[in-house]
């Protein structure tokens, strides 16, 4: 199971993921994330990790883009905050 809600403030738009990051919901975030990009009038973009509970190798793959387009991530599992270090690393990113 996968969900992917845009949470919208003044300064922000937040999309927030909840569950297992694996194929097909990897290419639901990858749109979800071009139609958040332009359709932010400017606001600040975060990806919100907090709620994923798996990350597959696609998973990873479709961070690693969006990080490569300048993706800000949010997170609290010491898990995921390892896989954005290793992505970081991979794409040469200051996350």
């Amino acid at each position: 199971m996968f969900k992917i809600s845009v949470v919208e403030t003044r300064g922000q738009r937040r999309l927030v993921l909840e569950g297992t990051l694996i194929r097909p919901w990897t290419a639901e975030v990858e749109r979800a994330w071009k139609d958040a990009g332009e359709h932010g009038h400017g606001r600040k973009l975060i990806v919100d990790l907090s709620n994923v509970t798996l990350i597959s190798e696609d998973g990873k793959d479709t961070l690693f883009n969006l990080m490569r387009d300048g993706a800000r991530f949010s997170c609290r599992s010491v898990l995921t905050k390892h896989v954005l270090k290793q992505l970081a690393r991979r794409c040469r990113c200051a996350q």
